[in-house]
């Protein structure tokens, strides 16, 4: 059994709802607002524009935002456009786990085919702060 698979499974179901409504071509800002209204629609607590906060040796270094973060436990990297996921758009997700106590993360791609990954960065693997 995956980690939080029962919740990862809910977000890729709300994903594909959207994508078949909307389609292909839109900025990511209106897959990220249908997306909020999807997943909240299905009873899934989710946050637009959830802070990350990056630390070093006990010291802030940088912040970001994540897309949306589902119910304080899944991350969502949101992407649109061509040619599909490429390492760039995973690392950033990756990289958004590493940075926070969050453990699963979803990157969804709003392509001319749909896609997704799935991605998994234990908190054992790193320092929490």
């Amino acid at each position: 059994m995956l980690i939080h698979e029962e919740l990862t499974s809910k977000i890729i179901r709300c994903f594909y709802t959207v994508y078949n409504q909307l389609g292909y071509g839109f900025l990511e800002k209106v897959y990220e607002n249908a997306m909020i209204y999807e997943l909240q629609s299905n009873g899934l607590n989710s946050v637009q524009q959830a802070p990350i906060k990056v630390f070093y040796n006990d010291r802030q270094v940088g912040s970001y935002f994540a897309d949306i973060l589902v119910e304080n436990i899944c991350v969502l990297e949101l992407k649109a456009g061509e040619g599909g996921i490429i390492l760039e758009h995973e690392l950033q997700l990756t990289n958004y786990l590493k940075a926070t106590e969050y453990e699963i993360g979803l990157l969804l791609f709003f392509g001319e085919k749909p896609s997704f990954k799935r991605k998994v960065f234990t908190n054992e693997h790193k320092q929490i702060r």
